[in-house]
């Protein structure tokens, strides 16, 4: 999402979240400038396939099986059509599970079929994206905007399912509980249209140690 316009959305984000929020304006102030996320190369077929592999697998290990999965094909992502009719047994092989193993071939599938019009995803908007990805196994929403936000750098995405974005608003709105997914959308409502720049603060807002409080004694 970093880019040559990357800088005049932050700028003006930044404006409006400190705005409407004053408590995202204090989140702001502790994290600093909006930075974004580097441009993903490769194509949206590349990403997606790529979410499922990494789908519950810690950094390491799904750059492991990730790596293993393109050498499959040469040190490449396979086309659609070659996924499609990859045997379970060469993917189970290098280490994906049966229900990965079954959700990649479905997204090859589909995407080969015509179903999924992947490489023209971008011309739809956030909720038909949404719609559509979510007719492939084992995709759901949470995928479909993480494909939204770090893919096509789209500015108004609000991930309430992500726990990440849950925790940083229970940490910034000092909240007793982790909000639910319905009191995200509540919260962030006022900070359309920049929903993604404020989750990209939140998440920071995490990587800021807590103080610890000092002792009376």
């Amino acid at each position: 999402m970093k880019s040559a316009g990357s800088n005049s959305l932050g700028r003006k984000a930044m404006a409006h979240l400190k705005k409407v929020d004053p408590v995202m304006g204090q989140v702001i102030e502790k994290v600093g400038s909006y930075k974004g996320w580097p441009a993903s190369g490769g194509t949206h077929f590349d990403a997606v396939a790529r979410s499922i592999v990494f789908q519950q697998l810690s950094g390491h290990a799904a750059r492991t099986i990730h790596g293993r999965f393109q050498g499959l094909y040469g040190g490449r992502t396979p086309l659609p059509s070659e996924l499609a009719i990859t045997s379970d047994e060469q993917l189970r092989a290098i280490g994906l599970s049966r229900q990965k193993s079954a959700y990649l071939k479905d997204l090859g599938a589909r995407v080969t079929s015509g179903e999924l019009p992947i490489e023209t995803l971008h011309e739809l908007t956030d909720e038909e994206i949404i719609t559509a990805l979510t007719q492939v196994k084992g995709i759901g929403r949470w995928t479909a905007q993480m494909f939204l936000m770090f893919r096509l750098g789209r500015p108004d995405v609000l991930p309430d399912l992500d726990l990440g974005v849950q925790k940083g608003i229970q940490r910034a709105y000092r909240l007793r509980k982790l909000p639910t997914p319905e009191r995200v959308k509540k919260i962030g409502a006022e900070w359309a249209p920049y929903r993604t720049v404020a989750s990209w603060y939140l998440w920071r807002l995490l990587d800021i140690p807590t103080p610890v409080p000092r002792s009376s004694g």
